[in-house]
């Protein structure tokens, strides 16, 4: 049995979908953020950045959402949700996952979270009117060089695409309108229609 610690609207979704699809068992603890878990005691063991997502294995804990997709992806091969027989596509996918979380999921924080990187309100400020402009330049990324078919991968589904379903997912909150990126608004539609994404929203979003 695993267990995904995550909280609602956070990048913890793209696993807890991962697993809905995998087939493997595991059980999800929602950390409240608004009571500060996150940086309780309990949960610094799990996590000592006091952050989502964590999973907990019979080895230990995986940290790090693209850690954490591909060990989901490589523990259920009968799911087939990465090309675990191909070395360069296996790759690919991690470069997309690892450009979402270096790159676009850091360019969002910096609306809510920039006092990770910078002190003064002036300097928050500079970094918040910064967001809008980077989201859609790596969209503008997303759609015109990375997502090749209806899944990242092309024709194959795989733990990318939860992982993009999840950021497409945040845009409507900064005010941009995912239909400005057609690609990624039908694969956006297309993820919603999947009985695993329905599971976890169900869970994540039970009203």
């Amino acid at each position: 049995m695993y267990t995904l610690f995550y909280s609602p609207n956070a990048c913890s979704l793209a696993s807890h979908i991962a697993l809905a699809e995998s087939g493997l068992p595991y059980e999800v603890r929602r950390v409240n953020f608004a009571e500060n878990e996150q940086r309780s005691p309990e949960y610094l063991k799990h996590n000592p950045n006091g952050r989502v997502p964590a999973l907990v294995t019979e080895k230990g804990t995986l940290i790090e959402s693209p850690a954490i997709l591909a060990f989901i992806a490589q523990s259920a091969p009968d799911a087939k949700v990465a090309p675990l027989d191909d070395p360069f596509e296996f790759a690919r996918m991690q470069g997309f996952n690892s450009f979402i979380a270096s790159s676009l999921h850091v360019a969002y924080a910096h609306n809510k979270r920039g006092y990770r990187w910078a002190d003064g309100q002036e300097a928050l400020d500079a970094m918040k009117r910064k967001v809008v402009p980077n989201m859609r330049m790596y969209f503008g990324m997303v759609e015109n060089d990375f997502l090749t078919g209806p899944w990242v991968l092309g024709e194959a589904y795989s733990v990318a695409d939860p992982y993009l379903f999840t950021m497409a997912d945040w845009l409507e909150g900064l005010g941009i309108d995912r239909e400005e990126f057609p690609k990624v608004a039908d694969h956006y539609r297309r993820m919603m229609e999947r009985p695993a994404v329905q599971k976890a929203l169900s869970v994540e979003r039970p009203d």
